[in-house]
This record gives structure tokens, sequence and C-alpha cells, in this order.
């Protein structure tokens, strides 16, 4: 079974004296069930949204898309959440255009513009789909001095069983490990993708994790085996959310391990840039073995970590879970602090114990009510005050990020941290 592990992490440097360099970077890879021409389930893109709020990727990378509109519906609606997200350029498979070039699933990569940094974009060619590849680099403090550059890889390889879809998938990762071949051994790597592998003795895999690679592959989730119609695997299986037939897509039930975000070798020790220890999962799977071959929002497949309403939205939009791996680098990123200094300020440190200290302009004295939310956008706490200088008791609000506001008057949030 996948642990989830569930540490406090300090994501941004809050001010020079807190001794703080740490960022870390949450990924998710989705099949999007070839949206948005997939009409089968009514306002399949309210449930895309819900999942999205819920998670919040940093970097949302993406197969079965099946064209540009569908590409800048989904930019808007991560736009909504965050107005800071951009995408690559999107661009018509052209793998197939000598199988008569349908140009019907594509690939993309999301990412917010203020961490990310996007160096370049290309295409490698298949058989069958692209590979695409998005070299990014982390807008950090010292990305002149040190940078971080991070290739990431989107695909989505040939489906179904058999002889002859395996040797399709083999050539297809060939292709792959043969553009690897110039890169730096210490390359920061990550391949994402709706594999459709079975288990891991096929050859597509196994030349994945080859030792001989230039560019070796590793599973995060550390769960290598046979996973196809194996319950002892459910905790990473992603595929089929459904078991009801006329809603697009596979049904069956929960019983294969399809989705994978794999990384170079190196991230599991770069002191710069590693994968945090625990934190792949399948988004919506609670790991519970009664799911096994049932629909993912069914009472078999209940758990603590996700909803009945995330799962829902999960089973409406796709036949697939997503995955999710977080990044972490000790660098700082070098994004600036929002501050408001003619309408609130924070006094002294944005790194609070106990009390968290404002300055309101004059303006603002009257009426004033502020908002705490945290980085999911939850309401924590609002409270109404009067005066010009504010005193907000902070000592019942867990450590973490926080970000302070007002529904009354406009101005962008405050950011601070509460380390009890």
């Amino acid at each position: 079974m996948i642990k989830k592990l569930f540490l406090f992490v300090l994501l941004f440097v809050f001010c020079s004296t807190s001794g703080f360099a740490q960022a870390d970077f949450k990924l998710m890879f989705y099949n999007l069930l070839n949206f948005p021409l997939e009409d089968a389930v009514p306002d399949r893109l309210a449930s895309l949204e819900f999942i999205l709020d819920d998670y919040r990727p940093d970097i949302f990378m993406v197969c079965e898309l099946n064209n540009e509109e569908g590409a800048n519906t989904i930019l808007s609606s991560l736009q909504t959440i965050n107005p800071d997200y951009v995408s690559a350029t999107f661009e018509l498979n052209t793998s197939d255009d000598n199988l008569s070039n349908q140009n019907d699933l594509q690939q993309l990569i999301y990412y917010d513009s203020t961490k990310f940094i996007l160096e370049s974009q290309a295409i490698v060619t298949t058989i069958f789909r692209d590979f695409n590849h998005y070299k990014l680099k982390i807008n950090s403090v010292e990305q002149e001095t040190a940078p971080i550059v991070i290739d990431f890889f989107v695909c989505h390889l040939k489906a179904s069983s058999g002889s002859e879809n395996q040797a399709s998938r083999l050539e297809m990762i060939e292709d792959l490990v043969i553009y690897l071949d110039d890169f730096p051994e210490d390359s920061n790597v990550v391949l994402a993708g709706d594999f459709n592998i079975y288990t891991d003795s096929e050859l597509a895999f196994q030349r994945l994790i080859d030792p001989s690679n230039n560019i070796t592959f590793i599973d995060p989730a550390n769960r290598i085996g046979s996973w196809h119609n194996n319950p002892s695997f459910v905790d990473v299986m992603t595929q089929s959310t459904r078991t009801q037939t006329g809603l697009g897509g596979t049904t069956g039930g929960f019983d294969d391990r399809f989705d994978f975000i794999m990384t170079s070798e190196n991230l599991s020790t770069n002191p710069d840039l590693s994968f945090i220890s625990g934190s792949y999962d399948v988004y919506g799977n609670n790991e519970n073995t009664n799911c096994y071959n049932q629909s993912i929002n069914s009472t078999n497949c209940a758990g603590s970590d996700f909803s009945f309403a995330i799962r829902d939205a999960l089973h409406n939009f796709s036949d697939h879970l997503p995955v999710i791996l977080e990044l972490q680098t000790n660098q700082s990123l070098s994004i600036p602090e929002f501050t408001a200094p003619k309408l609130l300020t924070i006094l002294g440190s944005n790194v609070i114990d106990n009390t968290l200290k404002l300055e309101a302009n004059l303006s603002l004295q009257n009426d004033l009510e502020l908002i705490i939310f945290n980085s999911l956008g939850q309401v924590i706490k609002t409270v109404d005050v009067n005066n010009t200088l504010i005193s907000l008791d902070v000592t019942q609000i867990s450590s973490g990020i926080y970000y302070i506001t007002s529904s009354r008057f406009q101005f962008k949030p405050l950011k601070f941290l509460v380390a009890h």
C-alpha cells in the first residue's frame, strides 16, 4: 500500500531572516478521455474544475486532448483558480501522419508561471503518437547562477493487449530512449503518461528501467509488478473508474495500472531537486481492496483520503484517475510577495507564531471585514475590525501557509506563515 506522508513543508522564503530556502511542486498527470469531444456525460468541465480546484497542481500534464479549443478551455478553467497558470503551445500529433493523420489525441502541459519558465518544447515522433517534450526552468532566486531545469515528457502509448500492441509500445519507448541518449546523464527528467502497460515484465517497461540507459527511469511509488487483474496492486490502479456503460471510455471497474509519473534516477537523491518520498499517489484512490473491479464512486471505494464528492467528479469526468507526485528543491522561488502598503500591511515578520499584526489604511478602518484562507482556497476565519492597528490571534490555526484579504475592499491577498 502507498502510505501518504503528511509532513509540514515550508514552501517559500518568507523573509530574509527566517532561514528557510525550500519549495515544493505538485505534479498531476491525467488522461482526459477525449476532451472535449466526448459528451456522453453532461457538463464534464464542471467535474474537472472541481478536481483541479481541490488539488491545485503546479504542473498539470494531460493526454487525450482533442483540439486547441479544448486546450484553451482547460487553461481558462485553471486561470479561474490561479491567474498565473499558462500552457505550452498546443501542437497536433504528428506521429500518425502515415496512418491517415487523425490528430485526435494530443498531450499538453500547464504550469504556474510564477514557479516555472518554459525554456523550449519539442516533439519526439514515433510510429503512433508523439512524446511531447517540455523543458522548464524553476523560477528561483538562483536561476542565473545555478539554474535547475526539468525535462518533462508527456505520452500516450499504444493501447490494448496482445503481442502486436506490446511491440508497438516497445518501439515507441525505443524512440524515447534514443532521444534521451544525447542528454547529460544528470538531467532531471519526468515521464508522465498513459502507458497502457499491463505488467512490469512487458519489454516496453523493462526498457524504461534498464540500468544501461543513459537516462534510467524509476517508479517513485516503488510498486513494480504484475498489475493487471491483481487486487494486491489496487493502491496504484488508475483504470477503469466505471462499471456503467454509455459514459464513454472503458468500463469493467478498477483493475489496471495504466497511468504513471516516473522520474530519472537522480531525482531520488539529488539535493537540488528530488521527489518527496511517499508523495506519489493515485488521486481518488483510497487504497481500499474492496474497490477492485468496482466503480470509483461506489461505497466499496470509500476511505478517509478522498471523499465521495471527489470520487464522483472523477467518475463523471474520465475512465482514468490522475496520478500525482511532489518535487522539492532546496532553492528559494523568485516570487514577489503580495503586498499592499497603501491598504493593508503586515507589521514585522510574516512568519507568525501567536499573533498576526496588521496595519490598515485609514480608508479601510470603517466596516472592514478580513478573510483568512488557506492555500487550498478554504476560508479559515473571518474578522470584523474597525481600527487601523489590528492584532489577530492565530494560536488556533494549524501551521501552514495562509492568505488574508477582504470581501469589501479590493486588494491582493497578503501571504503569511503560521509556524507554531
